[in-house]
């Protein structure tokens, strides 16, 4: 069992950054691949970014590729989103998700845990 609680979201302007954390419970964090995906008002709930157990490898929604970087402390139990260059278009609720298989996937399904997400706002 792993729950999940982000933080770090408020309201930013578009070229601004804002830096998403996720803490999670359960002594085996590391084992978990984790995401993050975001629900944008009327939308569905679409991916944004995976890591691999030991953070070396990544995987990225082409919207955000260049802009967002996905890493990870697994000593702190944490999962970190670095938003740069934000866009109005990246205004939605982000989840972090974490998922006991070893795919890197851009399916919600694949994914076992959910937090409660956070809200990001950006302004034109």
């Amino acid at each position: 069992q792993v729950q999940l609680v982000e933080s770090g979201g408020g309201l930013v302007q578009a070229g601004g950054s804002l830096r998403l954390s996720c803490a999670a419970s359960g002594r085996t964090f590391s084992s978990y691949v984790m995401g993050w995906f975001r629900q944008a008002p009327g939308k569905e709930r679409e991916f944004v970014a995976a890591i691999s157990w030991s953070g070396g490898n990544t995987y990225y929604a082409d919207s955000v590729k260049g802009r967002f970087t996905i890493s990870r402390d697994n000593a702190k139990n944490m999962v970190y989103l670095q938003m740069d260059s934000l866009k109005p278009e990246d205004t939605a609720v982000y989840y972090c998700a974490a998922a006991s298989g070893s795919t890197l996937s851009a399916h919600s399904n694949w994914y076992d845990y959910w937090g409660q997400g956070t809200q990001v706002t950006v302004s034109s």
